[in-house]
């Protein structure tokens, strides 16, 4: 068993997709993408940094690639890093076992488009989520796997001005 405290947290950003009503984007975790335990989880649009990427710039190409969106506009961020430690199932196998768990970097967008520009077949990648739905950010922490909720409450608490149409 790998020590936690051994290893660095991955850098990671997190999306939270606001429509014109002020509902937030939330996906299905896929079967296959779904390595988090059993369950149905329900996620916004998160995923790692890439070598000399900046956090903005990794936002939106996550939010690309995991939904197909394009047509966002960010409107707000997170000051600092949220962190979450992986259940102790889970070190030393996520990630290739390189990582205790994930720091991450929010922001909150706008989303400009029309609802047929959103597509979750794994644009470059397989699929992230096998379903979506517009869903209320305030839900969000209880759709959530609960080793991630802390972090989703923290989100909900710093975008729920944007959660107004």
């Amino acid at each position: 068993m790998t020590d936690k405290h051994e290893l660095p947290y991955r850098p990671c950003v997190g999306v939270a997709l606001f429509n014109r009503d002020g509902l937030v984007w939330a996906g299905r975790r896929a079967g296959k993408a779904n390595n988090e335990g059993a369950g149905e989880w329900w996620q916004m649009p998160q995923g790692g940094i890439d070598e000399g990427e900046d956090a903005r710039t990794a936002a939106l190409r996550e939010l690309a690639e995991e939904t197909g969106v394009r047509s966002a506009t960010i409107i707000g961020e997170i000051p600092g890093w949220l962190t979450y430690d992986l259940p102790r199932e889970l070190i030393g196998k996520a990630w290739g076992g390189r990582y205790r768990g994930q720091k991450q970097k929010w922001f909150a967008m706008r989303f400009t488009g029309q609802d047929s520009e959103i597509d979750i077949s794994g644009i470059g990648h397989a699929p992230e989520f096998d379903l979506w739905r517009w869903e209320r950010l305030e839900r969000m922490p209880e759709l959530i796997i609960p080793f991630k909720r802390k972090v989703y409450e923290q989100v909900a608490e710093a975008f729920r001005d944007f959660a107004a149409p």
